[in-house]
């Protein structure tokens, strides 16, 4: 991801939020202006220690001129999350990206649930606060191991609506989804942000209720391995420049496409912030990525580069 297509954000606020947990409010520094945004939408993080992390955005799209993220210390961090509680002051500046949404909010829905397992609260309460500030029928579910290690459990608590929260140390079981989830209409439309346990779960937990509008957000790297019938070696066509690329067994695709030239943004190499999505005209996709949903890998009409591969001989992108 080239330079040009990042914006210098100041660190205006740092705040803790729960145990592990700290907010960052970022504001435009010098001529830099904030993009507005939509509920559910995320933004890249550039790391002066070269990584590059993704963040869910927990402030209203009402706001003009400031992006805020909350962000956990991963346990299992490689040196992201953690060089961000270490060494991240205020006063310093930040490379980041423009706002994606791999997660759009439809705002039309007659009722919404919402399903947050410990630092997915992020997205979702940015959800949740706009569809009620709309006069929207929603309801919350709140999950996580402990009140302590939870974010925004006082302002939720202060909000004139239904919230659900489950803590797995005070009802001393983990969360039983169709539980909290059955009896809903057919026509509610469900979000999910938190663990891979949590959403493959989700997932689940609605197909097996029938509901058709589930939607889910991961904010870590599925970690996927190809399918058993993923092919090592094969030939990518692209439409628009009229090349043919081959693919040869240990080779990343988005290397190779990159290679030959092609203008594609990218960011997180790890199929979870969205910005390398490529349209898919022709072949059948490995998908490996932790942003498309079931329903949308099934459709087979767009692929993360970075981490997917392909199941067909050949694919055709609209590159």
């Amino acid at each position: 991801m080239s330079n040009s297509s990042t914006l210098t954000a100041l660190v205006h606020t740092l705040r803790h939020e729960a145990e592990g947990i700290m907010s960052v409010e970022l504001r435009p520094q010098g001529d830099t202006v904030f993009a507005p945004f939509d509920a559910g939408s995320h933004i890249d993080l550039h790391l002066p220690n070269g990584l590059v992390r993704s963040y869910s955005l927990l402030n209203s799209p009402a706001d003009r001129g400031r992006y805020v993220v909350g962000i956990l210390r991963d346990r299992g961090s490689r040196g992201g999350s953690q060089w961000v509680h270490e060494q991240l002051r205020v006063g310093s500046t930040l490379q980041i990206s423009a706002p994606r949404n791999n997660f759009a909010l439809d705002t039309q829905a007659s009722h919404s649930v919402l399903v947050a397992g410990g630092i997915g609260i992020t997205p979702i309460y940015c959800m949740f606060r706009q569809l009620l500030a709309l006069g929207k029928s929603a309801e919350l579910i709140y999950c996580a191991r402990s009140r302590k290690e939870a974010a925004l459990v006082e302002e939720l608590s202060g909000i004139d609506a239904k919230v659900v929260f489950h803590f797995n140390d005070e009802k001393d079981t983990a969360p039983d989804l169709r539980h909290y989830l059955a009896g809903q209409p057919a026509d509610t439309h469900f979000y999910c942000c938190g663990p891979t346990p949590m959403l493959d779960a989700f997932e689940s937990t609605c197909e097996s209720l029938g509901y058709p509008h589930a939607h889910i957000e991961r904010f870590a790297a599925a970690e996927l391995p190809p399918s058993e019938n993923a092919q090592d070696s094969y030939s990518v066509e692209l439409k628009k420049s009229g090349k043919t690329l081959s693919i040869e067994p240990g080779l990343n695709l988005l290397d190779v496409l990159l290679e030959a030239g092609c203008d594609i943004e990218y960011s997180c190499r790890e199929g979870v912030c969205g910005s390398c999505e490529t349209k898919v005209l022709d072949g059948e996709v490995d998908h490996r990525d932790g942003v498309l949903s079931k329903a949308e890998r099934a459709a087979n009409a767009t692929m993360m580069v970075c981490v997917s591969g392909c199941k067909s001989r050949r694919l055709v992108l609209d590159i």
